[in-house]
């Protein structure tokens, strides 16, 4: 009886990862080539903005992609709460930053004093920190929680909702 079930069931297991591989694997982070036209998008639906620093040989980066940021994209729940965007720091790639100059990559990241990958920023559409920037990936069981308050605290600084209701984890080194 169990075996029985058992071939019923590997079939229908193997078509649900297939189908979920193939939806993810067209999911791909926005790169942040235009900051400016980013920030306008995100002043007038009133959004923060994630900007993730990343490299291209970088292990937490591909994790922090594949485990949290394909699957926000591909819910679907993130559209009207966050706009996600990433720069990749070692490709040589060049941007018009939130001012509207073309500039390096690097030097943008030099400029929020980014030295890991990855790096996650939380901005306003001035591109001004709204809250703690996570680095890298530490305890991936609890990070999609951390990342989630840490969404939500922007969202909520951007829409100037009353600062007692902001989730604290995401502004220890923060005024409220």
């Amino acid at each position: 009886m169990m075996e029985r079930l058992y071939k019923a069931i590997l079939p229908v297991c193997a078509l649900f990862y297939s189908i979920l591989s193939i939806a993810q694997a067209g999911v791909a982070v926005p790169v942040g080539s235009d900051l400016q036209a980013d920030a306008g998008i995100a002043d007038s639906r009133r959004l923060p903005i994630l900007l993730v620093f990343s490299a291209i040989d970088c292990d937490y980066c591909e994790l922090l992609e594949e485990d949290f940021l394909e699957p926000m994209l591909l819910s679907g729940e993130y559209g009207d709460r966050v706009i996600i965007r990433k720069v990749v720091l070692d490709n040589g790639s060049r941007l018009r930053d939130f001012s509207g100059r073309r500039r390096d990559a690097t030097a943008l990241s030099d400029d929020y004093k980014v030295f890991v990958t990855p790096t996650m920023l939380f901005l306003d559409s001035n591109g001004t920190e709204l809250t703690d920037r996570m680095l890298g990936i530490n305890t991936p069981e609890l990070f999609g929680g951390y990342l989630d308050d840490c969404i939500e605290t922007a969202l909520m600084k951007v829409r100037g909702v009353d600062a007692s209701l902001w989730p604290v984890s995401c502004l220890e080194n923060r005024q409220r």
